[in-house]
């Protein structure tokens, strides 16, 4: 048993390790990144999903933070399906390649952010390969979307995905990194699953969540849980999972 303040044992070789971490500080990374890639280049920078909503209270104003972080430097462009603040065109991104690289101008982009977007859209395989289109060789996509969270038309809800799924959905892409991150506001916590201080890509490592995130209640708890809320609940389940987003960083390669 481990004292009290004392440091949890290093994992044993080979062993799966769940890393902390925050939102905050894997952007960072994110940025270095793409700051390593440009040089003295300024970036270009595209947000799929740019529109501003006054639900976002946890989102990432991703324009200022790029502003920020390049010094203004940055040719950012943010699209969306409807007109709105933060929205520079307005481009479906399950569009014709041709026709959404035409509206974007030929040149690439060394950044693609797509967060809270691809669980809306009625073709994520082509919203996929169009952002893989869009960046040049080396360019970066970051990719967040829910694992587990509750119904919300924007303007529909179709999917959820899995981290592997989301791999398999980008798979053109070389995966730099992954984590998961919670969904309450103000709350900025995430986890990465490594193994042996490496990022652990394996079907194995993307069903960790059982352990770290699922609540698992018996017959009487979950009916005490039931009769706590504030509206009728059926019991259909007594299994509860938090919000839960997947987080994927990937490099296109190749020329």
């Amino acid at each position: 048993m481990t004292a009290a303040g004392d440091a949890p044992p290093p994992p044993r070789k080979g062993e799966l390790h769940i890393v902390g971490t925050t939102v905050r500080r894997e952007l960072e990374r994110l940025l270095d990144k793409v700051a390593e890639g440009t040089g003295r280049r300024a970036p270009r920078v595209l947000q799929v999903g740019s529109r501003g909503s006054v639900s976002d209270r946890n989102e990432v104003n991703w324009r200022n933070l790029i502003a920020k972080r390049f010094e203004g430097r940055a040719r950012f462009v943010g699209i969306d399906l409807l007109a709105g603040s933060d929205v520079d065109r307005q481009l479906d991104i399950c569009g014709r390649p041709q026709a959404v690289a035409a509206a974007l101008g030929r040149e690439a982009f060394d950044l693609v952010v797509c967060c809270h977007v691809l669980e809306h859209t009625p073709a994520p395989l082509r919203a996929a390969r169009n952002i893989e289109a869009l960046l040049r060789p080396g360019g970066l996509a970051y990719i967040s979307t829910p694992w587990s969270q509750a119904f919300h038309a924007a303007p529909d809800d179709y999917w959820r995905f899995s981290r592997r799924g989301l791999g398999l959905l980008f798979r053109r892409l070389e995966i730099l990194s992954w984590f998961y991150s919670g969904g309450d506001v103000g709350l900025d916590v995430a986890y990465r699953v490594e193994r042996d201080g490496r990022l652990a890509l394996e079907a194995e490592a993307g069903a960790v969540e059982r352990g770290l995130f699922q609540l698992v209640l018996d017959h009487e708890d979950n009916r005490a849980l039931l009769a706590r809320q504030a509206t009728g609940r059926l019991p259909v389940s007594r299994t509860y999972l938090p919000t839960l987003f997947v987080n994927l960083v990937g490099r296109r390669t190749g020329h």
